[in-house]
């Protein structure tokens, strides 16, 4: 059997502070899911909205499953995020402040073998914090080196 997957946004941690993470279920057509176990997947420009309280993820690009027939889905269609009622409305809370956004930061397959995607409640980094966290990463990478 496959190991189970694991695709992240590593860009989202560049560009964001994220303070909250949550995890949800997705609303997918098989062929997505074939896709996704054979990890074939794009975060490229993704994020999530609120919309009749519902959360959506939009521009997620799953590739159409290579061994598709006519019936394979559309790359880019948006996708349903499964949530409860009172995360999503702390959410929507969280993002009537200035500056908060709704990144998706992961899709895996838990222990049940449902894919999950781990949403991020996150703030804009400046130019300037980005600087800073680069600097970091090269900090932490030099202390591993010494110290092998």
């Amino acid at each position: 059997m496959a190991s189970p997957i694991s695709i992240k946004n590593r860009s989202a941690f560049h560009e964001y502070f994220i303070d909250d993470t949550y995890v949800a279920g997705m609303v997918l057509l098989g062929t997505e899911v074939k896709s996704l176990r054979e990890g074939r997947a794009s975060f490229n420009d993704s994020y999530c909205i609120i919309h009749k309280g519902e959360i959506w993820i939009k521009s997620l690009h799953i590739s159409p499953y290579s061994h598709g027939t006519v019936n394979n889905h559309d790359a880019d269609r948006d996708k349903k995020l499964l949530l409860q009622k009172r995360e999503i409305r702390k959410i929507q809370a969280k993002l009537k402040e200035k500056g908060y956004t709704l990144v998706p930061l992961k899709i895996f397959m838990n222990d049940r073998n449902f894919i999950k995607i781990e949403l991020g409640l996150g703030k804009g980094k400046k130019l300037y914090d980005k600087r800073e966290s680069i600097k970091q990463k090269d900090v932490e990478r030099e202390m591993k080196r010494f110290l092998k």
